[in-house]
């Protein structure tokens, strides 16, 4: 199931333009901030190029005295830039001092004219940052070459493939936990084409860049299904990443609630009373100390089984999205495979899920599915209705056989190609 990427002339052009044009950062910022930094600015040239695209159609169509008016721009899911917030602007004004103060002004005015927007874009970020004038401009000078892959890229994932491709760079030295970076597109298309989210709610407690959403939401096109009939649900503890999450889903026109802030799904669940009919999710892996010993031990997500240990987040995960699946809900989530042999606390909650028919499939992946660990892990499929699932596809209903006391397990680990790194 993995995806080959083998050699040089594999790669995507994109992602090896940026990787070089970080050179240019080197010693003058963490890091870590590359990819915040990178994605913020594709984000203008995407916004810039096709609010340049819309604006021609609006002339060509003869309404030029509409030319700056906002809905005539989100009508097309495209957002309305001001003179300033435009690309040609920025990219007019990439060897001033005063760049930084430029590329902040442009992210503060978009977000002010979409609402979709709102609470996505960093807030006077790049003037915080101390980077050298010449050293921004250097990179505004890579990012404008874009407009052809941008132009072929229309629909894919362009915010969450690059995300992923820096991640893979920079999880390891960053120290990050082995669970904690972008989910890959194969991970996602199967546990879509397993769970079929044709229409309802979905919803992920750890969405990170969102990338599950824009996944899922293909699959529904691709298989001609309505987008307007999905709902869109999540929650993401890095405040940083909220953001990106909120851009990614905005760019594409998905309409989400995350909540109002970056919260801990835990400790500040922004969806309790939630029931969603489809979950998908990567949760961090083998998460130690996630909560104290005295805290969250009466949680109403852990009713009916025992509360899970504090050394051990994976079933806490588990749980949260038993307790958040509607009568007829589904879920597909990735866990190390260590979860399917713990004892003790965690294999008590199991063998209460078995008993209670709650477990579909359980699917070992290959390995190397990861661009930045080898890993090994498990997809879970959990029903809550195994006597009679229904699945309505493009208007024609399919009933599935009751089957509450089977378990399908499937072993993937030949098969595939792995990625090279």
């Amino acid at each position: 199931m993995a995806k080959k990427t083998t050699n040089k002339k594999d790669n995507l052009p994109m992602e090896e333009v940026l990787w070089k044009a970080c050179d240019a950062l080197r010693g003058s910022i963490e890091p870590s901030e590359y990819k915040h930094v990178v994605l913020s600015l594709i984000f203008l040239k995407y916004a810039g190029f096709h609010f340049e695209k819309r604006r021609q159609e609006i002339i060509n169509d003869g309404l030029e005295d509409f030319v700056d008016s906002v809905e005539f721009y989100a009508a097309k899911n495209v957002f309305y830039l001001s003179e300033k917030a435009r690309w040609s602007y920025i990219k007019e004004n990439a060897k001033q001092p005063n760049i930084a103060s430029i590329v902040d002004k442009a992210l503060s005015d978009i977000e002010k004219e979409n609402k979709p927007l709102h609470g996505a874009l960093p807030n006077n970020y790049y003037s915080s940052l101390g980077m050298e004038a010449e050293k921004l401009g250097s990179l505004l000078d890579k990012i404008d070459g874009f407009d052809a892959i941008l132009e072929s890229a229309d629909g894919n994932d362009i915010i969450g493939r690059v995300y992923e491709y820096f991640l893979s760079k920079f999880a390891i030295k960053e120290g990050k936990g082995k669970g904690e970076f972008y989910t890959p597109k194969t991970i996602v298309n199967l546990i879509a084409e397993m769970i079929e989210p044709y229409e309802g709610k979905i919803y992920d407690p750890c969405c990170g860049s969102g990338g599950m959403f824009v996944q899922s939401l293909k699959f529904v096109e691709s298989h001609h299904g309505n987008r307007r009939k999905v709902s869109v649900y999540g929650q993401e503890y890095t405040k940083t990443t909220f953001k990106l999450a909120k851009m990614n889903l905005a760019i594409r026109g998905i309409a989400a609630d995350l909540g109002d802030y970056a919260a801990n799904t835990f400790t500040d669940d922004r969806h309790k009373d939630l029931k969603a009919d489809f979950i998908m999710a990567n949760p961090p892996f083998n998460q130690k100390d996630w909560r104290s010993e005295n805290q969250l031990t009466d949680d109403p997500r852990w009713e009916g089984y025992d509360t899970p240990p504090t050394s051990n987040a994976n079933y806490g995960w588990i749980l949260n999205m038993v307790s958040k699946l509607s009568s007829n809900g589904v879920a597909g989530f990735i866990l190390a495979n260590g979860a399917l042999s713990a004892d003790g606390t965690e294999g008590e909650i199991r063998r209460k899920m078995i008993e209670r028919g709650l477990v579909e499939a359980i699917v070992i992946l290959p390995r190397n599915l990861f661009y930045s660990t080898d890993i090994s892990v498990t997809l879970w499929i959990l029903n809550a209705n195994k006597k009679a699932r229904v699945v309505n596809r493009n208007g024609e209903e399919i009933h599935y056989r009751d089957r509450e006391k089977e378990i399908l397990f499937i072993d993937m680990r030949q098969m595939g190609e792995p990625f090279e790194k």
